[in-house]
């Protein structure tokens, strides 16, 4: 598969906001660092002559507006501050996935790309009132102590946990390898809290769960795409093909409520089940922000059928995938209308351990549609009335890819067992052939 530019090696195709659901920490640091040539010494304090633009203006605008708040504002507040809130709004007002990112948010980033932390390993969220267990991640240090999903964390350390504020139960997870943390759980069944003493170690989290449905029929989740996503995704088919004792006849791909990731895990992982033919194609202002990416031979599931889930929830790196397969008639959609973020965001480290998020592309699916502000219907559209068990609860991950009580993984499953191929998207190039979007 050919290679996205080296500075758009850490391209993040994100949703607004943050997952609140990992627990996560510190990543390793960013290879993506441009180098911007220092601007000539100024000779002259005189303003440069007036013509179609006059910055100089500009820069007595704001400067009289920073004298004015520094002596007349009813709370002191430093030089500092002050530009760094302007320069936080000059991104902001951009658009409203280009960001200036402070230390903490630039680790955040960095640790849902890469997928690697230093913490004890589970994935949490706010469920039914309380900070409950989504995932105690296999080999980590909760799931080696006994913690199980489903337990509610109600202290860290002594300190009850704030509901009002998860990122702060996130936060105090996290630390240095080797340091060690007392988390208390409540338990259903068990009359007092549980205590657990963990020793902080490095985790590799998993963007891909698995289960394998009925006979033939497989199904992986992706949470969200990061550096291993794709790797992730081939280890969960090996081994439901292990399980299955056997190539499996179909597979549900669950992309619900998945708010993307780095661009080329979306692109390895339509990867893993096209033969040929365009994935994505980006255009921007830059050399760099415009490239295509194409698939190579090989699909792992050879040819049998994908039906994909979606709702509005999946966003950026998930609607290229669901872009690719549909456009490719590779796969049927169900679901909800996605997302619709159809822009790429470069991640620029700064000084200080600061970084920009700045929007530097539009994608393209590969029928040469953006679906920047639309989003992707589904082949089949689900409506929330017709599956009542998953109201208010997709974004919790409480149901999700339960075939009990999860009402599109059974329509899915159906869909499957017709085993009918999914028409070709009507605009959609040749295969293989690419032209302008």
């Amino acid at each position: 598969m050919p290679r996205i530019p080296t500075c758009l090696r850490f391209v993040s195709i994100l949703v607004v906001g943050l997952v609140s659901g990992f627990a996560l920490s510190v990543g390793r640091t960013v290879q993506a660092e441009r180098e911007i040539d220092a601007p000539e010494p100024v000779e002259s304090a005189a303003p440069p002559p007036l013509g179609d633009h006059a910055p100089w203006r500009d820069a007595r605008l704001f400067a009289e507006v920073l004298e004015r708040i520094r002596k007349e504002y009813v709370e002191d507040v430093s030089d500092h501050e002050l530009i760094e809130a302007a320069i936080r709004g000059m991104v902001a007002d951009l658009d409203p996935h280009s960001a200036y990112l402070g230390p903490a948010e630039f680790d955040e980033i960095r640790i849902s790309s890469t997928g690697e932390y230093s913490g004890v390993g589970v994935e949490v969220a706010l469920q039914s009132g309380a900070v409950k267990v989504v995932t105690a991640m296999e080999g980590a240090p909760a799931q080696r102590a006994g913690v199980h999903a489903g337990d509610a964390i109600v202290a860290i350390d002594g300190i009850p946990v704030d509901l009002d504020d998860l990122n702060d139960t996130i936060d105090r997870m996290r630390g240095k390898s080797g340091t060690e943390v007392k988390i208390a759980i409540a338990r259903e069944g068990e009359p007092a809290p549980l205590e657990f003493m963990l020793e902080r170690e490095s985790v590799q989290v998993n963007s891909v769960r698995r289960d394998l449905l009925a006979p033939g029929i497989g199904y992986v989740r992706i949470t969200h795409f990061s550096e291993t996503t794709a790797r992730d995704l081939q280890r969960a088919l090996s081994k439901l093909r292990k399980q299955n004792a056997g190539a499996l006849e179909g597979l549900i791909l669950d992309l619900r409520s998945n708010p993307g990731g780095v661009l080329e895990a979306a692109v390895a992982v339509s990867d893993l089940f096209l033969e040929q033919g365009v994935i994505v194609s980006a255009d921007g202002r830059t050399a760099d922000a415009k490239f295509e990416m194409d698939a190579q031979p090989g699909d792992e599931l050879r040819g049998a059928p994908m039906a994909v889930l979606v709702n509005k929830g999946s966003a950026s790196a998930s609607e290229i995938v669901a872009g690719a397969l549909k456009d490719h008639a590779r796969a049927r959609l169900l679901g909800q209308q996605t997302y619709g973020k159809g822009s790429v965001q470069t991640v620029m480290p700064l000084s200080d351990g600061h970084a920009i998020k700045l929007t530097t592309s539009r994608y393209f699916t590969p029928s040469g549609a953006s679906i920047h502000g639309r989003g992707i219907t589904p082949h089949i559209v689900i409506d929330a009335a017709q599956a009542p068990t998953q109201r208010g609860q997709l974004n919790a991950n409480e149901n999700l890819g339960d075939l009990k009580q999860d009402y599109e993984v059974r329509a899915a499953l159906d869909l499957l067992r017709e085993d009918r191929p999914p028409e070709p998207h009507k605009s959609a190039r040749l295969i293989g052939q690419s032209g302008e979007p």
